[in-house]
C-alpha cells in the first residue's frame, strides 16, 4: 500500500479582477504525517514555496468558508467549473489562489484511502513528535 499521495495541478494566482497567473502546484499527503497536507508552489525553475495546512481544513473548505488568520479556504461555482479558493497570508503579503475543485476533491478522497478520517492518530506518536520539537531535533 502506498504511504503517500501527490497530485500535480495548475493553480491560478489572482492578480486583479479576472487576471490570473498560472502556478504549477503539487499537493502532497504523507501517511506518516496524517494531519497535514503540503502545498508546493513552483513559480519558477530555481525555487519552490511550500505551505503546510491541516487536511481537515482543506476538507472543510470544499463545502464552506473555512480557516482564519494565515489560511482561508472557500468553494465557488459548481460542476466542472467549480473552484477552490485559498487565501494565504504572510508578512510579505496576501496571495489569493484558485484550484480546480474536482481535482482537489478527488485527490483528498485518495488521501482518505491511505488514512481514513478519524484514524489519523492511530499510528502517530505524539510523545516522540513533542520530544523532537522540544529538543530541536526536528
Amino acid at each position: 500500500m502506498a504511504i503517500y499521495s501527490d497530485q500535480m495541478l495548475y493553480m491560478g494566482l489572482v492578480r486583479a479582477l479576472d487576471e490570473r497567473i498560472v502556478v504549477p502546484t503539487r499537493l502532497v499527503y504523507e501517511a506518516h504525517d496524517p494531519f497535514a497536507v503540503r502545498i508546493v508552489f513552483h513559480p519558477g525553475v530555481d525555487h519552490s514555496v511550500q505551505w503546510i495546512v491541516a487536511r481537515d481544513l482543506l476538507v472543510q473548505g470544499l463545502s464552506q468558508p473555512s480557516g482564519q488568520g494565515d489560511v482561508q479556504i472557500w468553494p465557488t461555482g459548481s460542476g466542472l467549473g467549480a473552484e477552490l479558493n485559498l487565501s494565504l497570508s504572510s508578512e510579505f503579503g496576501v496571495a489569493w489562489l484558485t484550484a480546480p475543485f474536482p481535482v482537489v476533491e478527488q485527490w483528498l478522497e485518495r488521501t482518505f484511502r491511505l488514512v481514513p478520517a478519524g484514524h489519523e492518530a492511530d499510528n502517530f506518536d505524539v510523545d516522540a513528535e513533542l520530544s523532537q520539537l522540544l529538543h530541536g531535533t526536528r
